[in-house]
């Protein structure tokens, strides 16, 4: 589940991880998995403040997503 705040997103995780590009479409960043796969192929997408160009990297509790000029912060359940 994601909420907006005043600094970011907040994105509460309910699993172990959920991996990058499934994430940037469940905030709204993208419409499909495949989008976000290629928003992060562009080099448009990073994870604690280091680009990253894993496609399916897994993000887990504490990660920090930044894209299309949002910031995603994850939480755990």
């Amino acid at each position: 589940m994601a909420t907006r705040e005043d600094r970011g997103i907040e994105f509460i995780l309910d699993r172990p991880h959920v991996e990058l590009n499934q994430l940037l479409k469940l905030v709204g960043l993208c419409d499909s998995g495949g989008a976000g796969k290629q928003m992060v192929a562009s080099g448009a997408v990073s994870v604690d403040g280091e680009v990253e160009s894993r496609k399916t990297r897994k993000i887990v509790a504490g990660n920090v997503v930044e894209a299309a000029g949002e910031r995603i912060h994850v939480r755990g359940a």
